[in-house]
């Protein structure tokens, strides 16, 4: 916490410690690199912020991986130049800028592939495709083996310009499916398949996400995985301990901070006064009666982190009570240090508000 120390700064802020995000790029590039695995780092859940992406390039990632082409466009003519993956399956509506701007997309539809390689040529224009394999988690890619099959070999012989770079799966993202040995040696099976009909090697097999990372350090990935897009992975490095039991000592989890300012205490009771209803978001909260108590409200709320569910305190004694559009409440009563007007509050974070914080408007950005 800093003390009355805002006056002149416009808060709320998220602080951004490049050195450290450098720091967690080297050790996973680094680490896969010693399996023979490149790196898509995913820049989608800091909503693409240059600064961040020049620590993936300088840190040695091979592509940088997106899902909104707005902002791929962005980062190539912020200079940022190396190979650029679309990892969210191509709308019709911007096929032509695919074929302008990214160098590989994940694809899983026919009509789409064979609208790629028309714009290709419309633009005298080459694309690298990875064709997506479902292995479960029912999000996108194809289940049925020989219908992939049938897919890789229409790019491999009735496509021109858009080539078969490779085959990949995505695990963990929606149906919560964990990445095993077994799942993915499926993938990897495939891809062997692929390449005796093709008579080479495919460029790219992507095991997934940061949800596999463990699979690499318990020894266990299949071999011929050799891409992974990672993205919380490398920047905070907090679903790897929390969720997965891995504590990493050279990853850093403070590399994005939130800052935000205190803008009133009171002594108020801790349940409401009257007859409950329903809150501006449509949920009935569930409040515990404890009495009379200090609290504190910060000028940032719902708005620009989506959800005060896991935002982490780090002044002792501060506990998370609700939030609203614009507001966040915690509870100071056990702070040892006075909280008074105009202090600042730091937090560190999950994924989901990294991903709202970095993309809102209202919150000034600060880099380390």
């Amino acid at each position: 916490m800093s003390k009355n120390s805002g006056i002149n700064q416009k808060y709320p802020i998220l602080e951004i410690d490049l050195n450290k995000i450098y720091q967690n790029t080297k050790y996973m590039v680094d680490l896969c690199d010693s399996r023979g695995i490149s790196i898509a780092s995913v820049a989608k859940g800091f909503n693409g912020l240059p600064k961040v992406v020049e620590q993936f390039v300088n840190a040695g990632c091979k592509y940088i991986a997106h899902s909104r082409i707005e902002q791929i466009i962005k980062l190539k003519e912020h200079g940022i130049n190396v190979p650029f993956m679309l990892i969210r399956i191509p709308m019709f509506s911007e096929i032509e800028e695919l074929v302008k701007y990214v160098d590989i997309s994940l694809n899983s539809e026919l009509e789409t592939l064979n609208r790629i390689e028309y714009e290709c040529k419309s633009q005298n224009n080459n694309h690298k495709v990875v064709l997506m394999f479902d292995l479960g988690d029912i999000r996108e890619g194809i289940i049925d083996e020989k219908e992939f099959i049938e897919l890789a070999m229409h790019v491999e012989n009735k496509l021109e310009n858009v080539q078969l770079y490779g085959i990949g799966t995505n695990l963990g993202c929606y149906g919560s499916i964990m990445p095993t040995k077994e799942n993915l040696g499926k993938l990897c099976d495939i891809a062997e398949k692929i390449e005796k009909n093709i008579d080479r090697k495919l460029d790219i097999v992507s095991g997934g996400a940061t949800t596999s990372i463990p699979l690499i350090i318990d020894g266990k990935m299949p071999n011929k995985i050799n891409n992974l897009r990672i993205g919380e992975g490398i920047i905070l490095a907090r679903d790897l301990k929390d969720y997965w039991g891995y504590d990493i000592d050279k990853m850093n989890q403070d590399t994005f901070v939130l800052k935000a300012q205190v803008v009133e205490i009171k002594d108020k009771p801790s349940y409401p006064i009257g007859e409950m209803f329903i809150d501006a978001f449509g949920n009935k909260p569930d409040i515990i009666d404890r009495g009379i108590r200090k609290r504190a409200i910060l000028a940032v709320g719902k708005q620009d982190f989506a959800s005060h569910d896991k935002l982490i305190p780090q002044k002792q004694g501060v506990e998370i009570i609700g939030s609203s559009s614009d507001h966040l409440i915690v509870d100071v009563e056990n702070c040892k240090q006075e909280i008074q007007l105009g202090d600042i509050l730091d937090f560190h974070m999950y994924y989901s508000h990294m991903l709202y914080l970095s993309g809102s408007s209202s919150v000034t950005k600060v880099y380390v």
